[in-house]
C-alpha cells in the first residue's frame, strides 16, 4: 500500500472514529430509548431487539426496546418525532409509519419526512396474506377470492392497526378483488395474530418473521407474499403478481429515525454505529431465521426510501380512492 493510501485509510479511521465519539459523548450516560411503535411479537420488535444489544455494543451505551403501540404506529412514531434531537431516543420506522399512515390518515400527527432525521435502513422482509384454515379452507389465491366473493360481508382481516400498512394492503386488496371484508385493528401484529390463530378473524396481511413460525408449525396458510419475487424462506408461496395482482407486490422495510434537527455529526456516528451492527453474524443469524433480510446504507439512501414510499402510497390511496374505516 502505497504512503498517500496508508494516509488516506488513517484520515477515514480517525473520521469515523470522532464521528461515532461525538456521538458517545451526545448520548452521556443515560440508556438510549429504542421506541418500536407496535406491541411485542410483531416483525417489527423482532428487528428491534435483534439490533439492539450489538448497538448498545458499538454504542458504549445501554439500549433499551421500548414498545409503543397505538394507531397503525402512529403513537410511537410520534413520540419519537417530538423528542429532543439529543440521541437519547431513536425509533424503528416502517412502512406504516412513514408511508401508509400519513398517506390514509389527514388527521396524522406528524410529517414523515420533515418530522424526522432518518438514520440508516435495517431491513427489508415481505408481506405476506395468511389466513386460518378452519376459518378459510383454501389453498392458493383464485380459490380464496373466490370464496370470499360467494360469501360477502362475512368475513373479516386482521392489521396491527388502524392506518398501517396491513390495513392498507387490506384495503387495497379489497378493492382490487371487489370481496367484502371488515377491518379489525389490533394494537400491533402480535395480539392480531393471536386472534387470528384462534379464529376471531379469517385472515392478515402482515411481515413475514412474525408469520413464518406459524407457518411452519402448519396453523396458518400462507396464500401469497407481497415480494417482486419468491421468498427464500416460502420458496413454495407464490407472489401476488404470480397470482395476477401485480399491484401488491412491494416489499416492507424497517429503519432507524431520531427526531428532527439532529447534528450531522451524531446522526453520522449512529448511522455508523448501526451499519456495524447489521454486520454482527448474531445479528444475521437472528435476521435469517426469521426470513428477514439486512439493509444498510447511507442516511441519504434511507431518506429517499422514505419519501419513494410515502409517494407510492398516497398514489395507491388515490387512484383507489381508499379511506379510513
Amino acid at each position: 500500500m502505497s504512503l498517500v493510501a496508508v494516509l488516506r485509510t488513517a484520515t477515514l479511521a480517525c473520521t469515523l472514529l470522532a464521528s461515532l465519539g461525538t456521538a458517545a459523548q451526545t448520548l452521556g450516560s443515560k440508556p438510549v430509548r429504542l421506541v418500536v411503535p407496535f406491541a411485542p411479537g410483531g416483525a417489527t420488535d423482532i428487528v428491534a431487539r435483534a439490533v439492539a444489544d450489538s448497538l448498545a455494543r458499538e454504542l458504549g451505551r445501554t439500549v433499551i426496546v421500548e414498545n409503543r403501540a397505538g394507531a397503525g404506529g402512529s403513537v410511537g412514531a410520534n413520540f419519537v418525532s417530538k423528542a429532543a434531537p439529543d440521541g437519547d431516543t431513536l425509533g424503528v420506522a416502517t412502512v406504516s409509519t412513514m408511508a401508509a399512515n400519513p398517506a390514509i390518515n389527514p388527521k396524522n400527527p406528524y410529517h414523515p419526512v420533515s418530522g424526522f432525521t432518518p438514520v440508516i435502513t435495517l431491513a427489508t422482509v415481505p408481506v405476506v396474506l395468511a389466513v386460518n384454515r378452519s376459518r378459510l379452507p383454501v389453498g392458493n389465491l383464485k380459490e380464496l377470492i373466490a370464496l370470499l366473493l360467494q360469501q360477502p360481508g362475512k368475513h373479516a382481516f386482521a392489521s396491527a392497526g388502524t392506518g398501517g400498512v396491513g390495513h392498507l394492503d387490506g384495503e387495497l386488496f379489497k378493492a382490487l378483488t371487489h370481496t367484502d371484508l371488515t377491518h379489525v385493528p389490533y394494537k400491533g401484529a402480535g395480539p392480531a395474530i393471536t386472534d387470528l390463530l384462534a379464529g376471531q378473524v379469517d385472515m392478515m396481511f402482515d411481515n413475514l418473521p412474525s408469520m413464518l413460525p406459524h407457518f411452519q408449525s402448519g396453523a396458518l396458510q400462507a396464500i401469497a407474499v407481497m415480494s417482486p419475487q419468491r421468498s427464500p424462506s416460502l420458496p413454495d408461496v407464490p407472489t401476488f403478481t404470480e397470482g395476477g395482482l401485480r399491484t401488491l407486490d412491494n416489499t416492507a422495510w424497517m429503519g432507524l429515525v431520531a427526531p428532527p434537527d439532529m447534528p450531522s455529526a451524531v446522526r453520522d456516528g449512529l448511522q455508523a454505529a448501526a451499519a456495524r451492527s447489521l454486520n454482527d453474524p448474531a445479528v444475521r443469524k437472528r435476521f435469517a431465521d426469521a426470513g428477514i433480510q439486512p439493509a444498510g446504507g447511507s442516511a441519504a439512501d434511507f431518506a429517499a426510501l422514505i419519501e419513494k414510499e410515502l409517494k407510492l402510497r398516497q398514489r395507491i390511496v388515490a387512484e383507489q380512492k381508499l379511506k379510513l374505516d
